[in-house]
């Protein structure tokens, strides 16, 4: 019989709504439920792409005898966090600071108030490699909850008191300036692996908010450096494993150093944050490999993650059958020579094998092996190789597809939004800006309300029960600035500012301009969530910097300027410290640095010149400039307003800082001024 999470729109969350547990969504209830019955609760918090949240499901979630326990003893809470990053955000805190490390899925013991006092990741069903069953987990907390209840509620509420005391105070440290930001990029410097690309070592993440510093660094100041970390990374990535070879897109991490062995998982946000760094890559160097991978990941969000409704799902798992009924990790895109021999003939198998670097060791498990492109004097022959492609590509969609999942999440739509529509615009691809726009659409019509306030997931063009968070409201403003500046309609920036104005009413501390990851009136945790350290994705405060920034660009909006620059204390104080964690935050400090430029492009509509204006203005490497396109008479867009033609012609303004140049009717000057 199904549980209570049969009625959740959550694919996680109905995931298990058939497991024996008597599992219980996220809710007042739940906690009313355990002080009724006076047991603690478990709190099961991961997702539905999650390799390890599986194996604990299966191992321990599906038994019997588990759940029976379970159901006994305690209240079962089980969270989806892309759902909840709230309640992820708070407990994640509580488990680092208790056990120095984290992950998912993430187990955590709590009391009738929702006070954590155990914790830990994933549990094995047997003793293993030093970690406990997960029944002697379960039994140990149940005997310290009954026999030692005095202790539990002190170890509990310490926990809180020091949660509480690590409030931020990041907002007020002043903008960051040149020395802050020289000091990051030196920071870099020494975190760079230089012969693999990317910082640090195993596991490997793709880096894609630090490589929009780097690009941005170098725009304003000359840096080879910073390029050079950014190309080689890019190119490292490119030839890996992480990258899929045959359909595009990019998975979430890399296992080793050498980007060769991947967590199979694909997530929209990488996708979307890799996709138009790729193509701004490309802008500042006019690189073809970029240029393809830019295209590449565009085609695989529009063809595997696009919805029925036009927006984007979330991700697509690491798991899928093998073909013998069983789930392994990434059975779905690994190959041995046999296979390539299979189905290529032996001549284009064994080229294939030498193109994509399949062994018959393998690189991965059971002698099979990730497709690379490694390095290599071999000259190939582009069309015989586009050729194996195609059919290896069409043998791969025959396997069974990992499974996705289908909810639609409003900041990395937001992500995908901005990607798509500077890609769609620079290489000439309207179909990829229709794309953004019609993401962009649905968040509107399902995810905003009159207020302007959000959801922050839908599924099947419902909009869910849970309130969007600081990076929601970040992510969405950012996708829509970007199409206001490729599109030339005001409603985009109409609809930023309706954002906007939430970030500084519902997120911001009036009195330091730090932000919060909840509003002001959202449901009360045990502590309101504030990080402003860039993870997986920016983090809400950079992305609403960022944000804030571009839109007082757009329409010399003061509030929104000094939000911006209160937000960037935090750069200030994380950036040289910690760059590698703060590279969203770095990217719109160099933006403030550099104005942002402010470039007005006036004509009438399908004039050539005004279009060779608005994609020089598009393709100009300043950073953070914002651009705005329309005819003389247009009132959609602030920047326009008194910029007659120049002549008669088409013409473009460009100001900073209140100043702005003679406008000019010439490409070739304008690229320049947006490149000096």
């Amino acid at each position: 019989m199904p549980n209570r999470l049969a009625h959740e729109t959550s694919p996680y969350l109905l995931q298990h709504a058939d497991n024996p547990v008597d599992w219980w969504p996220w809710s007042a209830e739940a906690f009313e439920e355990a002080r009724e019955r006076g047991v603690p609760v478990l709190l099961s918090v991961g997702y539905s792409s999650c390799h390890w949240c599986h194996v604990m499901a299966h191992e321990s979630f599906e038994d019997e005898a588990t759940a029976a326990y379970l159901n006994e003893h305690f209240v079962s809470v089980k969270v989806d966090r892309e759902e909840r990053p709230d309640v992820d955000a708070v407990y994640m805190e509580a488990v680092q600071a208790a056990t120095g490390q984290g992950g998912w899925p993430m187990t955590v013991f709590l009391t009738q108030d929702a006070e954590p006092f155990y914790f830990g990741t994933y549990f094995p069903p047997a003793p293993r490699h030093g970690m406990p069953s997960f029944r002697q987990v379960l039994e140990g907390v149940r005997g310290a909850w009954t026999d030692r209840r005095g202790e539990v509620a002190e170890v509990a509420g310490k926990i809180v008191r020091d949660l509480g005391e690590r409030e931020m105070s990041f907002g007020s440290g002043g903008v960051p300036g040149e020395e802050d930001l020289a000091g990051a990029l030196l920071g870099l410097t020494r975190e760079y692996d230089a012969s693999r690309g990317g910082f640090g070592g195993a596991p490997k993440f793709p880096p894609s908010m630090v490589i929009e510093f780097l690009l941005r660094h170098h725009a304003r100041t000359g840096s080879e450096g910073a390029l050079q970390m950014a190309q080689d990374t890019c190119e490292r990535m490119a030839r890996g494993g992480i990258y899929d070879q045959l359909g595009g897109g990019f998975a979430r991490y890399s296992v080793d150093r050498e980007w060769v062995v991947p967590h199979f998982e694909k997530m929209l946000y990488d996708n979307a944050l890799l996709c138009r760094v790729y193509a701004h890559l490309w802008r500042s160097t006019g690189s073809e490999l970029a240029r393809r991978v830019a295209l590449e990941t565009a085609d695989f969000m529009v063809s595997e993650l696009r919805t029925n409704e036009g927006g984007f799902a979330s991700a697509l798992d690491a798991d899928s059958d093998d073909g013998t009924g069983k789930h392994v990790e990434g059975a779905y895109y690994v190959w041995t020579p046999r296979q390539l021999r299979e189905i290529l003939g032996a001549e284009d198998g064994e080229l294939a094998a030498r193109y994509f670097g399949v062994t018959e060791e393998g690189t991965f498990e059971e002698g099979s092996s990730v497709l690379q492109l490694p390095q290599q004097d071999e000259l190939f022959d582009a069309e015989k190789v586009a050729g194996i492609r195609r059919r290896l590509l069409a043998a791969r969609a025959e396997r069974p597809a990992p499974g996705r999942d289908d909810k639609i999440v409003a900041a990395w739509n937001g992500l995908a939004v901005a990607a798509l529509a500077e890609t769609g615009a620079y290489f000439d691809r309207p179909d990829l800006v229709d794309a953004a726009i019609a993401a962009a659409d649905l968040l509107v019509r399902v995810h905003m309300d009159d207020r302007a306030r959000l959801s922050r997931t839908s599924k099947d063009g419902q909009a869910g029960a849970n309130a969007g968070v600081l990076e929601d409201y970040a992510d969405v403003a950012e996708g829509f600035l970007a199409l206001a500046s490729v599109t030339g309609e005001g409603v985009w920036l109409e609809f930023a500012g309706f954002l906007l104005d939430q970030v500084i009413a519902q997120f911001t501390d009036p009195e330091s301009g730090a932000l919060y990851d909840t509003a002001a009136d959202a449901e009360r945790l045990i502590r309101r969530p504030q990080d402003p350290t860039d993870n997986a994705t920016p983090s809400g405060w950079s992305a609403a910097a960022g944000a804030l920034l571009s839109y007082a660009a757009q329409t010399g909006a003061e509030p929104h300027r000094t939000a911006a620059e209160r937000a960037l204390g935090v750069v200030k104080a994380l950036g040289p410290r910690a760059p590698r964690f703060i590279g969203w935050g770095l990217a719109v400090a160099e933006a403030l640095l550099d104005g942002p430029r402010e470039v007005a492009v006036v004509g009438p509509e399908g004039h050539p010149l005004t279009k060779a204006l608005h994609r020089t203005a598009l393709l100009g490497t300043a950073p953070g400039a914002v651009v705005a396109v329309g005819t003389p008479e247009s009132d959609e867009l602030p920047l326009l307003v008194d910029r007659p033609l120049v002549q008669g012609e088409p013409a473009a303004y460009v100001c900073r800082n209140f100043t702005c140049d003679a406008p000019t009717t010439d490409p070739d000057r304008l690229r320049t001024a947006l490149s000096s």
